[in-house]
């Protein structure tokens, strides 16, 4: 007899009103919208904070079902983006820059690392990056594009000492005139366990300009749901800031996706990652992590121009938007 009573309706609407306020507040009132992340490599540590925001829940915190799904040397990421077949992928900013050359839509929103983690490993009597001249330096095929012409501009090396890398530190180990290509956390790490004295360089903290595991979407995504890439990047952010803390829940999905990956190994990684600040130096520290800017952008294009790598009349601010991580503030 109470169905129409004005006192219950009022209570009820207000029940209603306070749990949509929660619902709202938690995140929970976003529908589990699926996203497909497609990283640049097998799964490893420099992923980490992408699959700590799977394993812990972040992304779904934020809304999102999200597939990480592993990159490799056969898998274009650029091409599946621009396909529609992932919704987000780990991006390379010389990549991006060109595909916006090639007329691409494609831009980059966020970025992971504020280095590029690319480097050189080389014998245990070398000073520095300047003193190589004249020693032989194994290059990728993937490379020639990218370091390898900074290298030589910078340091004046010389085609003829490059010689093809094949992901193989034999032909290192076995001759100390050379030097190769390298990630802190991989050939190092090798080549401690090989017993082999070893150096390793990272281009970033000699100006080689480029953000590290960049977050790359389509420019239709951005333009029809903003909001969805503006949760996507604050939700990988904060997955990073959370691996960093602490890895072990991002580490047990990295080795199911990547079984030769061991705890030693995954160890090891985070705390080069630590070492070098690449999550939480430079910029990050002041303005927070995930943080790009204008100048840092300007600076690998004019490289690339340079180079001969770009023509210079590319619209190179198509290449990336700040508006997504300007005001996130995930400090460090």
């Amino acid at each position: 007899m109470h169905r129409n009573s004005p006192l219950l309706s009022r209570r009820w609407f207000a029940r209603l009103a306070l749990t949509a306020a929660a619902v709202s507040l938690t995140g929970a009132a976003w529908a589990q919208d699926k996203v497909t992340y497609l990283t640049s490599w097998y799964a490893e540590a420099e992923h980490g904070g992408f699959y700590q925001a799977v394993a812990t829940g972040i992304y779904k915190k934020y809304g999102m079902d999200v597939t990480i799904k592993m990159g490799g040397p056969q898998v274009n990421g650029m091409q599946l983006l621009a396909a529609g077949q992932a919704d987000f992928i780990m991006g390379y900013d010389l990549q991006t820059l060109k595909s916006v050359e090639q007329g691409l839509p494609v831009t980059t929103v966020g970025a992971a690392f504020q280095k590029d983690l690319q480097g050189l490993m080389t014998h245990d009597d070398v000073a520095g990056l300047g003193g190589l001249k004249g020693k032989t330096i194994l290059v990728s095929t993937s490379a020639r594009p990218t370091w390898w012409p900074w290298l030589k501009a910078k340091y004046g090396y010389t085609e003829d000492q490059a010689r093809p890398y094949t992901f193989n530190l034999q032909p290192f180990f076995a001759d100390a005139n050379t030097a190769q290509q390298a990630y802190p956390s991989s050939e190092p790490f090798q080549a401690a366990k090989a017993g082999v004295k070893a150096k390793f360089f990272l281009f970033a903290d000699e100006g080689y300009p480029p953000y590290g595991k960049s977050i790359v979407s389509s420019t239709k995504l951005v333009a029809e749901n903003p909001a969805l890439v503006q949760r996507f990047v604050r939700a990988s952010i904060e997955g990073w800031k959370s691996y960093l803390a602490d890895p072990a829940p991002g580490n047990a999905l990295i080795k199911q996706d990547n079984p030769k990956m061991d705890d030693e190994q995954l160890a090891y990684a985070v705390k080069r990652i630590k070492e070098l600040k690449a999550f939480d130096g430079g910029d990050a520290a002041k303005l927070g992590a995930g943080v790009m800017t204008d100048a840092r952008w300007r600076q690998t294009f004019d490289f690339m121009v340079a180079a001969g790598l770009l023509k210079a009349d590319v619209d190179w601010k198509k290449a990336y938007t700040t508006q997504f991580v300007k005001d996130l503030k995930v400090m460090p």
